[in-house]
């Protein structure tokens, strides 16, 4: 696997080696041993998949200390604007954000580690969308962001009449006014 740096310290991109033939495809989605080579030491507990249609936003979610996670993300179906926002207050980047395509024909993954918000925007016809996460979900340590915060400046390649959120996603604050009297490892 090749692990391609983004601009924001953590936040990695992890290009799998593709094997194809006339069958089809190989690659190796996830080896422990090389994921801690080139990124970091981690320990995956949990594996979450959603499914999504075209104007699906889910985010910008994330869980606060002691249930903060890292994730690995990857698109088995289709294709998101994966969105890694920092949040972690003694950062130079805090407040900046990473986005990146993910789409089931390059099998790019997508690692973001703990002290970030996450979300995705889906830009095909319909996604299946897989992460692995350092820790357990725990509903009593949620946060979130509003998706649309304008100090973000994100854009997520949807017209804002073809968004489509879920309820929780429609009241989220934006960032200034999260509390974030924690900071993460």
């Amino acid at each position: 696997m090749e692990v391609i740096k983004t601009f924001i310290e953590g936040v990695v991109i992890i290009e799998p080696r593709l094997f194809k033939d006339g069958r089809g495809y190989f690659f190796e989605s996830f080896n422990q041993k090389e994921f801690e080579e080139k990124v970091c030491k981690t320990t995956f507990v949990q594996d979450n998949e959603s499914k999504s249609s075209y104007g699906v936003i889910r985010g910008l979610h994330f869980q606060k200390p002691p249930f903060a996670q890292s994730k690995l993300v990857r698109v088995v179906k289709g294709a998101v604007l994966d969105i890694a926002v920092d949040i972690r207050k003694s950062s130079l980047t805090f407040g900046q954000h990473v986005a990146v395509e993910l789409t089931e024909d390059t099998h790019r993954q997508l690692f973001i580690p703990k002290g970030f918000a996450h979300g995705f925007s889906v830009l095909s016809e319909e996604v299946v969308f897989q992460y692995k996460c350092d820790n357990f979900y725990a509903p009593q340590c949620e946060g979130a962001i509003a998706w649309d915060d304008p100090d973000l400046g994100i854009d997520w390649k949807i017209p804002v009449h073809k968004v489509l959120l879920g309820e929780k996603d429609r009241k989220h604050p934006i960032l200034k006014d999260v509390n974030l009297t924690f900071d993460f490892d």
